[in-house]
């Protein structure tokens, strides 16, 4: 379990952090967009109640709130809860612990400035997310030995020292208004449906109307819905480059033959596969597994210089 490196040091900004900045290339318009109608339809609302307001403190709310995710009391008393995300048992922690020092010390970092957490689910898995955060399933902090849970950890600290997580962070922030317009959209159309059934059917006009309406505002609130599916869409396409920087970053610290034993053992509990078709490979957050072992294991054989 225990490793030692050469590589030490603490945060710095790798290629697929940048190119992360893509998905809210793609959000970030229409989520603005978004919060100035909002704004303004609050600011009409309270002008009828004689109110002065200002629009642009909608947006610029948001906007300071969704920084805000990235200091770390917040993130532990509202980004971990609203992740399903709690405090490790005592068991769990006595499994993590161990193995998380040996992680930080390799890379030269204190574990004290980030926050191991768990989320109940019999899967292998694990994720870092805003600037603090680590967080294992139940069944990865219990059931993978000290050598495997090493290279999971180690892969997750990896995607923090990349800052791989700031832009996904972000973009699940702006994206949290454009859902909700759509959500809006479609509650309207189920609305438009409901009355056009009820008052409209004596009138084959009146019926019809319903129906154009109901039809209008669900294309509508497919709009919203398809910015957030696209930005996702690259957001994964994206994300491949940083699985495999992370990886190249657990190699460097020396972690590279627990990650591809913990790997290994996602594959024999029929994870990791392989995408089939265009539309798996959009969904795809994750390059395969197999991919991933092949890499680790010819940067194994042939190691090079500092990740980058």
């Amino acid at each position: 379990m225990a490793a030692t490196s050469t590589t030490r040091g603490g945060r710095r900004i790798e290629g697929s952090a940048l190119s992360a900045l893509a998905p809210l290339a793609v959000l970030a318009p229409f989520c603005l967009l978004t919060l100035i109608a909002i704004g303004r339809l609050i600011n009409a609302m309270l002008a009828s109640a004689q109110i002065t307001g200002r629009w642009w403190w909608y947006p610029l709310g948001w906007l300071v709130a969704g920084v805000c995710l990235f200091w770390r009391p917040v993130q532990i008393a509202v980004l971990s809860p609203a992740l399903g995300a709690r405090r490790p048992t005592a068991s769990e922690l006595e499994a993590l612990n161990p193995v998380w020092e040996s992680v930080t010390r390799a890379a030269g970092v204190d574990p004290a400035k980030y926050v191991l957490r768990v989320i109940d689910a019999d899967e292998i898995n694990a994720f870092a997310n805003g600037g603090h955060l680590v967080i294992v399933t139940s069944y990865a902090a219990t059931e993978l030995t000290p050598t495997e849970l090493s290279g999971v950890l180690a892969h997750e600290l990896s995607h923090h020292l990349g800052l791989h997580t700031v832009a996904l962070t972000f973009g699940h922030w702006l994206s949290i208004p454009v859902l909700a317009l759509a959500r809006v959209g479609f509650r309207l159309q189920n609305v438009a449906s409901a009355a056009t059934s009820a008052f409209a059917s004596h009138s084959a006009a009146l019926t019809a109307l319903g129906k154009v309406v109901a039809a209008a505002l669900t294309a509508i609130s497919w709009i919203p819905l398809s910015v957030v599916h696209l930005s996702d869409a690259v957001g994964n396409l994206v994300g491949h480059r940083a699985e495999f920087e992370a990886d190249r970053r657990v190699v460097h610290l020396g972690f590279g033959p627990s990650m591809v034993a913990a790997l290994r053992k996602l594959i024999a509990a029929g994870g990791g596969a392989r995408a089939i078709g265009w539309r798996q490979r959009l969904a795809a957050s994750h390059p395969p597994a197999r991919t991933r072992i092949a890499r680790i294991e010819a940067m194994l054989r042939h190691p090079t210089g500092r990740p980058g």
